[in-house]
């Protein structure tokens, strides 16, 4: 399934979206895609719905989830974007959180105040659904609700550049926009076989491929579990493949009046139009 939110003139609306695209109206069956509505039996119920005879609606995209709890993200995570990059091929997955809240797949990306550098990382995304300590890998995707789609959007000047670790250059209001949708776990046959672009005014900035990670998903989970307690709602970025503005020569980030798009295979489309800080 693909499940999200909308928003609506009539408030938020959870959603299936079906096989042509069309959005669900899931309101008579639950009031809203959260934590509770992740868990591994309450999928299973949403599972059995007929979304064909459920009212069709119109919105815009919302974050998925009406209660994301944290957003984890894993750096340098592809062969490729080290590569690019220079730098080493990390032993251990590279942990850094993103402090802002997540936001929809066609809300803008606002530029920092006195940003100089702000970048984008297209990235497969996980939606944590049930509890998960000390995992081993063998069992880690029982704890994964979903794939989705996200944008690690990241200000390299605050990031690299003014101290300390990355999670300045990377909280920013604007700098996590998911969606616009995840489709349950059940639905993506091999996580780490999709293909990725992102396009910045039309032009191809980012053409790769999960098959590039060097840490997969279940080593992510298995790793980070060992070290933090995963509840329902969290929300892993497992990294970018390569071609982002700051690996460029010579280097390009995102001014005012551009516009982003990227789309991973099976997870949906994003669309952001960047605009100047307005205090």
């Amino acid at each position: 399934m693909r499940l999200g939110r909308v928003k609506t003139p009539d408030g938020i609306k959870p959603v299936a979206y079906d096989m042509n695209g069309a959005l669900r109206d899931l309101s008579s069956h639950i009031a809203d895609i959260s934590t509770t509505v992740i868990a591994p039996d309450k999928l299973a119920e949403l599972a059995q719905i007929d979304i064909s005879g459920l009212p069709e609606i119109t919105g815009t995209a919302a974050p998925f989830l009406a209660d994301v709890r944290r957003i984890f993200c894993i750096g340098l995570n592809y062969y490729d974007h080290a590569k690019e990059m220079g730098m080493a091929i990390p032993e251990h997955p590279i942990l850094f959180v993103k402090a802002c809240e997540a936001t929809g797949a066609t809300d803008p990306i606002v530029l920092p105040k006195g940003s100089e550098k702000t970048d984008w990382e297209l990235e497969l995304g996980v939606l944590i659904g049930s509890r998960a300590h000390h995992v081993s890998e063998d069992k880690a995707l029982d704890h994964v609700a979903g794939y989705f789609m996200a944008n690690d959007v990241s200000e390299r000047h605050y990031q690299m550049e003014l101290g300390g670790q990355w999670v300045k250059g990377k909280s920013a209001d604007s700098f996590a926009p998911v969606g616009p949708y995840f489709v349950t776990k059940d639905a993506i046959s091999d996580p780490q076989n999709l293909k990725m672009s992102l396009e910045v005014n039309g032009e191809t900035m980012q053409n790769g491929s999960t098959a590039t990670m060097i840490f997969n998903v279940p080593q992510i989970i298995a790793h980070v579990s060992r070290f933090i307690t995963l509840h329902p709602g969290d929300l892993f970025l497992t990294g970018t493949p390569p071609g982002v503005g700051s690996g460029k020569s010579p280097q390009r980030y995102l001014k005012a009046g551009d516009v982003v798009t990227a789309k991973i295979e099976d997870l949906g489309e994003m669309r952001h139009e960047v605009e100047a800080f307005a205090g």
